[in-house]
């Protein structure tokens, strides 16, 4: 038999004591080792991270808002307002806040009145560009539509009415060509105005507008908005204020401007008047115009289309776009050019037979008249004289012509402040030569004498031309904008004058000239045109032909198709000794200068020499007001609408919650109802368990007694 001892287990007290604190110990050091990390990595979050999630946070809950600064307003010489801006409201919609417009658009229209086009225009707007970019839906929203979209505002989510200032022209189409026009910013102007782009809408396109466009539209900016969850604006924290737009005073004079105008009537054409003393623009119109205002917010693609399908081309500026050939109005200065050049002596004379003949040719340069016997430089702008001009431009050579030509002016841009301006076309063999690759003829040296030929002058070129014999040989430049002012409480300042240039130093060339201009008002072309004028004028008269003159004989233009017919020129000034208004006039297709051009610029001489007031036009011209008044007032305007916007929000807000309240109590009382009615529910239930509890106490009914029936045993059924 075998004893089997058991293993007694001994327990080490010590080693467990040293094993459990090995174990806290590193349990402990886990636990230390976390809480450092967890705390270091706080430490980034908070202090050293703290700029960047700063950062987030504020632009979660604080948006900045840009502020447009009010453009600048435009005034003629008098402080009449010519281009101003007026309060209105804009649908403006962050897509990806919106959502698909299909889900939206129906309801909307409910609410707003939206056209095919502008939806069309939408959909384009939101397909080029970047969802929380904001798209104007609807421009020029009535205070109905204000009103009902602001109540039912909770159900489109990424809309916003927003106040803005619109550029309004109160004279419509009477300054369209000066001033010009603001439209719809697009992707080019983006490109081109940069980060200042996001926040503007619209931006010159035309004229002064256009030229000014980084003087008139001032500086962006921004509100530090903090806003809900939603989005919506709760309180402004901040602001980094708007430069205004620099306000601009125009050298033209409304009631000249509207003389001249009403003097054109029906016909097409352009006139340009100047001050030959300081280059400044008096007036200055093309016609036919068209209304800027149509333009601001996007033009009707109909309108658009009459415009340009138009054949008198309302859209084209005439005076800075256009040109042609001077005709007779360019030979007081081939007059001075041949005087300048030594070509040709203050008595210099030349028999006129009627005839001009280039030697060793046959072909004949005729001129209107059959011959004027002896012809001086007086005579020859007087009288108008071709025959002198064809031998004076042919002795002087086509090389010192252009050269001369180009000194006066021509060739070249004025230097008016209006974009695009066209240079026009000296006549040249250069100039031919990239055109045509022909060889260079003497009779188109002849021709270019009399302004045909090669030849295109603006009307500011010739009244440019016209007024450095006036004023004594200086070649000024021409100019709109006479004084500027940083804001509505800054004084007028007057910009630095533009260079002039100085065509002759000899006074007795000029006077010679002057006097032959003189006389085309007392017994020349233009005597009728000065019947009866309290003040003296000098002048030249000229027409540009359309077709040649067959052989000898005469050409009525006004028998001609009114495409076919001439054009009808003039130029002059007054008085003639210190002139104070120079004019240059074209009348499209209206024959003669004489009768067409000249009564138009004698008009326009008379509006501004007598300081006749217009005459009655289409149009009324409101009584001027001072410009800083109407600045504030349209502020003060701004002001208010901003106002009544908030207020209707608020208003709108106001009736969400009640509506919400009311829903929310509805519920409850609903709720209460439903409550009430399943108690008492459950009572009655309750209430007729017990009447059936209490029925079988009751002493039974008498009913007959019948033989009971054999069933098998079941179970006593308790009632």
């Amino acid at each position: 038999m075998k004893i089997f001892r058991t293993r007694r287990n001994v327990k080490n007290a010590a080693l467990e004591n040293d094993m459990f604190r090995a174990r806290t110990f590193i349990a402990m050091a886990g636990v230390i080792v976390a809480i450092l990390i967890l705390g270091l990595w706080y430490f980034r979050l908070q202090v050293l991270s703290y700029g960047k999630y700063s950062t987030l946070s504020t632009q979660n809950s604080i948006r900045p808002r840009p502020v447009v600064p009010g453009r600048g307003l435009i005034l003629d010489r008098n402080g009449v307002i010519l281009a101003q801006n007026i309060p209105a409201f804009r649908l403006d919609v962050t897509p990806y806040l919106a959502g698909d417009p299909d889900k939206w658009l129906a309801g909307l229209q409910q609410l707003v009145e939206l056209t095919p086009e502008q939806i069309e225009d939408f959909r384009k707007a939101i397909k080029g560009s970047r969802g929380f970019k904001v798209v104007t839906l609807k421009e020029r929203l009535n205070e109905e539509e204000i009103a009902s979209f602001s109540v039912n505002r909770f159900r489109f989510p990424g809309m916003e009415v927003t106040p803005y200032m619109q550029r309004f022209y109160p004279y419509g189409d009477l300054f369209a060509h000066v001033i010009g026009y603001v439209g719809r910013i697009d992707e080019k102007d983006k490109e081109a105005l940069g980060d200042e782009g996001i926040a503007l809408t619209h931006t010159g396109k035309s004229g002064l507008e256009r030229y000014y466009e980084k003087l008139l539209r001032g500086k962006v900016g921004y509100d530090r908005v903090e806003t809900n969850v939603d989005g919506r604006p709760i309180r402004t924290l901040g602001r980094v204020p708007a430069q205004p737009g620099v306000d601009l005073r125009l050298s033209i004079d409304i009631n000249l401007q509207q003389a001249a105008v009403n003097a054109f009537g029906d016909m097409d054409g352009s006139a340009v008047a100047l001050d030959p003393r300081t280059g400044e623009v008096l007036a200055m119109v093309s016609l036919p115009a068209y209304n800027p205002n149509s333009f601001v917010n996007g033009i009707p693609n109909a309108e658009y289309r009459a415009l340009m399908d138009n054949p008198s081309r309302p859209m084209f500026n005439r005076n800075v776009l256009g040109g042609g050939p001077p005709g007779s109005t360019i030979k007081p200065l081939v007059a001075l050019a041949g005087l300048e050049s030594g070509q040709i002596g203050l008595d210099y004379k030349v028999f006129s037979t009627g005839e001009f003949f280039i030697p060793g040719q046959r072909r004949g340069y005729r001129d209107a008249h059959r011959g004027s016997g002896w012809t001086d430089i007086r005579k020859s702008i007087w009288d108008s004289v071709n025959f002198f001009y064809y031998k004076l431009a042919y002795d002087m050579g086509i090389e010192k012509f252009d050269r001369y030509m180009r000194e006066y002016g021509f060739g070249e841009k004025t230097g008016i402040d209006m974009a695009g301006e066209n240079a026009g076309i000296v006549p040249s063999p250069t100039y031919k030569a990239t055109k045509t690759k022909e060889a260079w003829f003497s009779g188109e040296t002849v021709i270019a004498g009399i302004g045909q030929g090669y030849w295109i002058a603006t009307m500011l070129q010739l009244a440019q031309g016209t007024a450095a014999i006036a004023n004594g040989g200086h070649l000024m430049r021409p100019h709109l904008v006479s004084q500027v002012r940083a804001g509505y409480s800054k004084p007028w300042i007057a910009p630095k004058s533009p260079e002039k240039r100085r065509i002759t130093s000899n006074q007795a060339y000029l006077d010679v000239i002057k006097d032959g201009m003189r006389l085309t008002m007392v017994q020349g072309t233009g005597a009728r045109l000065a019947y009866g004028a309290a003040y003296p004028i000098a002048g030249k008269t000229g027409t540009a032909q359309k077709v040649s003159r067959r052989g000898s004989a005469s050409m009525n233009p006004h028998s001609l198709p009114i495409h076919l017919r001439h054009q009808a020129l003039f130029v002059g000034f007054a008085p003639v000794e210190d002139a104070r208004i120079v004019v240059a006039v074209n009348v499209e297709h209206g024959g003669y200068g004489a009768s067409t051009a000249g009564p138009i610029a004698r008009k326009i001489l008379d509006a501004w020499m007598l300081s006749k007031p217009a005459e009655p036009g289409p149009k009324m011209l409101p009584n001027p007001m001072d410009a800083v008044a109407v600045a504030k007032l349209a502020e003060e305007e701004r002001l208010k609408a901003e106002a009544l916007r908030l207020k209707v929000e608020a208003e709108a807000e106001a009736k969400k919650k009640a509506e919400e309240k009311a829903q929310g109590e509805g519920l409850k009382a609903k709720e209460k109802a439903q409550g009430e009615g399943l108690k008492a529910k459950e009572k009655a239930q309750g209430e007729g368990l017990n009447a059936k509890e209490e029925k079988p106490k009751q002493e039974p009914k008498q009913e007959p007694k019948q033989e009971p029936k054999q069933e098998p045993a079941a179970e006593a059924v308790t009632p």
